[in-house]
């Protein structure tokens, strides 16, 4: 199972009053582990950016200037994405901002969801924890994932840490809590822990002669013991 993590930066809130993305950041997982692909790219949007926006990701407009535009990038970026699941939080917003994107390059640019599935974490984590605050730093909190580096949202550093809190959030229960207790009160669950591809086989310790006669005996004990009706026997009827 291939899957993109993926986050946008914009200029504004709404591509209907002409904003535009830019910054695309997306980290690549299959099968759930991380491969240590990514895609990221800043953007020329073709417009100013509002200053509400800036103070959220800190991407000045002189910044952007000589930055590449979405029809530059689309090839690689749609290259990239194919055939994958999008794990986006609050995927309506990304999904709209890159649809207008394609929508300006021609009237028939196609849809990404036509690409790709979305999975929305934001929907998911509303579900898992109703009534909760449920934004990237409310469940970095929660899930215990260290997020003291991010001082400003960027794409791909917002992807990489909804990686962590996505396959914490999704891996089962990770740790127990009182009913009733707090999102502040709540245990804080360990940093995920990835074991290197390089390491060295699991050892394999095999029960001596001494030790399978051993068990035996017990087994033969414990049947006799219980007047033949042990289910535990070593060997099975022919």
């Amino acid at each position: 199972m291939r899957q993109i993590v993926l986050d946008t930066e914009t200029t504004g809130l709404e591509p209907k009053q002409g904003h535009r993305i830019i910054e695309i950041g997306g980290v690549e997982l299959v099968n759930r582990r991380l491969t240590g692909n990514h895609y990221h790219q800043y953007l020329q949007p073709d417009r100013e950016i509002d200053e509400g926006a800036i103070e959220v990701h800190g991407i000045s407009n002189e910044f952007l200037a000589d930055k590449p535009r979405f029809a530059d990038v689309v090839t690689d970026f749609l290259d990239f994405v194919r055939g994958a699941e999008l794990v986006i939080h609050n995927a309506p917003f990304d999904v709209g901002f890159i649809n207008h994107e394609l929508a300006l390059l021609s009237d028939d640019g196609g849809r990404i969801e036509d690409l790709c599935g979305i999975l929305d974490t934001l929907s998911l984590a509303r579900q898992m924890h109703p009534g909760q605050k449920n934004n990237l730093d409310a469940l970095c909190r929660r899930y215990g994932i260290d997020n003291a580096h991010r001082e400003l949202h960027g794409a791909l550093l917002d992807s990489e840490i909804l990686a962590d809190v996505y396959l914490t959030m999704t891996g089962g229960q990770t740790d127990l809590l009182l009913d009733g207790q707090s999102e502040g009160g709540q245990a804080a669950v360990g940093a995920i822990r990835r074991l290197v591809q390089e390491r060295a086989p699991l050892r394999v310790i095999h029960a001596s002669a001494d030790e399978l006669a051993a068990h035996e005996a017990r087994l033969t004990a414990i049947d006799k013991a219980c007047g033949g009706q042990c289910l535990w026997g070593t060997k099975e009827e022919a």
